[in-house]
């Protein structure tokens, strides 16, 4: 699967040694060692992936993601060298798809990467609109919108809520989740889902703190339902 691939790394070893392997796995590759030169890159010619360090002068990967996030569905696989739970919560709060932290091997790289680039080249969006109640997911538009209205989501958030319309009134563990968004890994926290479900709360319920749609599961998990006809 040959795609075009921006790499943001600043630091010349460290970008030559990725961009040797992405390269030899027949991928097109510009290294760009700046945060706003990135950002203005992918603006003017989006990616099939941005391989993202967290570290980078002018502008930080963080800030890019946020930013991007905001105009842009692309696909983003975050470089940290930042261990903690909390920084890495954050990165796949502004929208990050994935995370790798530093120092990492190539080779697990590369299997993000191609994780990556496999969900989002070969996903087939279903026949219509998944329905649940006045909870509409478009698939093909890549549009949430509820009781008329169209909500914004980040690319976490609406596969975690297109797995869920999928399948109403179906409980899905945190681990299952995690499976469907970032696939099985090592590293990835379920308190990651846990963000995901707050932060969709805020944006598909009412009174977030009394959730009639997105609900929690004790000791299993979550699950979407349909909720009340004033749900909205």
């Amino acid at each position: 699967m040959c795609a075009d691939i921006v790499l943001a790394e600043d630091d010349p070893k460290q970008a030559e040694l990725v961009r040797r392997y992405l390269e030899r796995e027949r991928h097109s590759v510009v290294v760009v060692p700046d945060g706003r030169e990135t950002l203005d890159l992918v603006r003017r010619r989006p990616p099939d992936l941005l391989v993202l360090d967290v570290m980078l002068p002018g502008m930080d990967g963080l800030e890019v993601c946020r930013i991007l996030r905001a105009e842009s569905d692309v696909p983003v696989l975050m470089l940290t060298a930042r261990s903690t739970e909390d920084d890495l919560l954050r990165g796949l709060d502004l929208g990050a798809d994935d995370y790798i932290t530093k120092p990492y091997s190539p080779r697990e790289l590369m299997a993000r990467v191609r994780t990556l680039l496999r969900r989002t080249k070969t996903a087939v969006p279903p026949d219509g609109p998944l329905r649940v109640g006045a909870l509409t997911v478009d698939v093909g538009r890549h549009e949430v919108v509820v009781s008329g209205q169209l909500i914004e989501t980040t690319p976490g958030e609406f596969r975690l809520l297109e797995v869920m319309a999928a399948h109403p009134d179906q409980v899905f563990t945190r681990g299952q989740l995690l499976e469907h968004l970032h696939g099985f890994d090592r590293y990835i926290t379920q308190r990651a889902i846990d963000v995901h479900v707050m932060n969709l709360r805020k944006k598909i319920e009412a009174a977030p703190r009394k959730p009639k749609r997105l609900l929690t599961v004790y000791g299993v998990g979550y699950k979407l339902t349909a909720g009340p006809p004033d749900a909205a």
